[in-house]
């Protein structure tokens, strides 16, 4: 008698972090973190125990950003499916925020992979709320909300809308959290409590947030080739632990004298792995690698010469740009007259309506970097700095300076379908008490005249997530983009430039939008590259794209090689795209190739 199977269900949990000085802090744990079991007992954490859903902070009347952070988080199913999270507000440190009197964190998701963000519930009266809880109850068509307030009272109330004010009174609700339940395997966390979905959804969710890594290669085993060339066109596919594959280049050991024979052969190969150490390069922050007319070049900001002067090298092989004999040329150097003194800040090339420019920021004798941009002159060699046009300052549509007061850096260049576009950083007040943080701004150009902005500046993103704006940083800049499948990326960095916090976030938008609408963008509610993400390498950020020799979208970033430590080193790898299509920037070197798969055979029959 066969037997009968049921697929086990899975239980998502819901909790906070304990902060951590110096590897954690409270912008961090006191975030929401997730984990999943099959038995309902032990519990493995998603997103390697890094938070995924952040307290927005607010921006206050006088244009700077109030911290906030979360606690008692809630998960329930609702009605028609899907699930809703709860949470209680708090400032960044935990204490009780008075701006949250009466209102809770409101979010909804159906599958735990993509998650929707709510207005603030409202709950009435307008009291200190401590904890909050919520279930669905199907015998009355209604949701049964349950809080405590900061002086113990105990409220409850019933709505079949939570996107409305929500009426409480006095009552002695059932306990609102699991608090006598234990879950094995969460260390140093403050649970909530789980909620059991179905297997394929919990499967799904597993498979999402869970680090992305080789686990096989394969060739084919038997082929008949007329040629050695031929041969040579024959690459493995490279499998990974989400489903997804790519193709890899194989160097085959062909012997062709003994491939004139009819065979078959066993040809032995290599798969094609190139080598990036971190780190490549101590000292050198917001590396850019630009593949251009044959060769690879690479730029940066230069702290070994704190930050002053722009240096470029040249090599005919990315790895070859951080050898010791890559020489790097000066191409603009301290000039006083000219107002170049200091913060000659994170150089990129681009190409521009057919013509290569550097965008990049510097500033004079009073502190304070603008962006510029300078053109390489026709038939000019980018080593040499004779070779290079007059820089000339961003300016505003109207001819005005991009900024007549606060900061820009950061400079970058985007062109979507006909349209083309610049992005940079700003900030206002950088240091005082009425620091604005830095901002992302996003302008049309016309490519003819890239250095005057066609439209007015569109504010596109904010440091308000925790992971963006803790320990006093308050940074979105860095910004850089690529398209993949008519989809704009684009990456920004948030956090300590120069810290082991720095991370990376991602906005997007489909491509052929308007992008000078806000709207058309999407912002990550995680990092997707931390210090939880690569191995030996922390505060990833300021990155950029390039494609490398075999076609592989890699990403470049600074990072530190300790904790502790602010010497900033470039450092890369390659970008993956997942089983879902969606790129995954967290594949280190140790995850994209497994050691023991690289050595591949085949047999090859000679075709006659």
């Amino acid at each position: 008698m066969e037997g009968i199977y049921r697929k086990e269900k899975t239980e998502i949990l819901v909790y906070t972090r304990h902060p951590q000085e110096g590897c954690y802090p409270d912008g961090l744990a006191y975030s929401i973190h997730f984990a999943w079991s099959r038995d309902g007992k032990s519990f493995y954490p998603m997103n390697d125990n890094y938070g995924m859903l952040f307290a927005k902070g607010e921006i206050g009347a006088d244009n700077t950003i109030q911290t906030k952070s979360l606690k008692h988080p809630f998960l329930f199913p609702m009605k028609g499916g899907g699930f809703g999270i709860l949470a209680v507000r708090t400032k960044e440190h935990g204490e009780a925020d008075e701006a949250s009197r009466g209102r809770v964190l409101f979010w909804t998701t159906r599958d735990f992979i993509h998650f929707e963000e709510k207005e603030m519930l409202s709950l009435s009266p307008a009291e200190m709320v401590e904890e909050v809880a919520c279930r669905y109850e199907e015998e009355t068509n209604r949701y049964r909300l349950m809080w405590k307030t900061a002086e113990g009272v105990s409220r409850g109330a019933w709505t079949e809308d939570l996107e409305r004010n929500i009426e409480g009174q006095s009552c002695c609700p059932e306990p609102l959290t699991d608090s006598g339940r234990t879950y094995y395997g969460i260390e140093a966390a403050e649970c909530g409590n789980a909620v059991e979905t179905d297997w394929l959804t919990g499967s799904r969710a597993i498979r999402k947030w869970k680090r992305c890594e080789n686990v096989g290669v394969q060739v084919p085993q038997r082929i008949t080739v007329s040629s050695l060339e031929e041969l040579q066109g024959i690459d493995a596919v490279a499998f990974y632990s989400d489903g997804s594959a790519v193709r890899k280049k194989v160097c085959w050991e062909l012997e062709e004298a003994k491939l004139s024979t009819p065979g078959p052969h066993t040809v032995r190969g290599t798969v094609v792995e190139r080598r990036y150490p971190f780190p490549l390069a101590k000292g050198y922050a917001d590396p850019v690698i630009f593949p251009w007319k044959g060769s690879y070049y690479f730029i940066s900001t230069n702290d070994n010469t704190e930050d002053v002067g722009i240096y470029v090298r040249r090599a005919q092989e990315p790895e070859q740009l951080f050898r010791e004999n890559c020489r790097q040329h000066l191409i603009l150097d301290f000039n006083r007259e000219k107002g170049f003194v200091q913060t000659f800040w994170a150089p990129e090339f681009h190409l521009i309506g057919g013509r290569l420019y550097i965008l990049f920021a510097v500033g004079g004798e009073v502190w304070g970097p603008q962006s510029h941009l300078m053109r390489l002159k026709r038939d000019g060699d980018p080593l040499k700095a004779e070779d290079w046009e007059e820089p000339l300052r961003i300016q505003k549509k109207d001819g005005s300076w991009l900024a007549d007061k606060g900061i820009t850096l950061d400079m970058t260049y985007l062109k979507d379908r006909e349209r083309s576009y610049m992005i940079w950083s700003y900030r206002e007040n950088i240091g005082k008490a009425s620091d604005t943080g830095s901002m992302l701004y996003l302008a049309e150009v016309d490519e003819n005249t890239p250095w005057r902005l066609k439209s007015d500046p569109v504010l596109l993103s904010r440091p308000l997530y925790g992971w963006e704006n803790l320990e006093g940083t308050i940074n979105n800049e860095g910004p850089y983009t690529f398209t993949a499948d008519d989809t704009v990326y684009l990456a920004y960095s948030g956090g300590a430039a120069n810290g082991y916090t720095y991370t990376v976030g991602i906005l997007e938008a489909d491509s052929g939008a308007d992008l000078l609408r806000p709207e058309s963008w999407r912002k990550t509610k995680t990092p997707v590259l931390s210090h939880y993400s690569v191995k030996g390498v922390y505060g990833p950020g300021h990155n950029s794209f390039f494609t490398d020799p075999e076609g592989n979208l890699m990403v470049a970033y600074h990072g530190e090689t300790s904790i502790d430590g602010h010497l900033r080193c470039s450092g890369i790898h390659r970008v993956h795209f997942g089983i879902d299509g969606a790129p995954v920037f967290d594949m280190e070197e140790q995850r994209d190739l497994r050691p023991e798969v690289r050595e591949v055979s085949m047999q090859v029959q000679i075709r006659k």
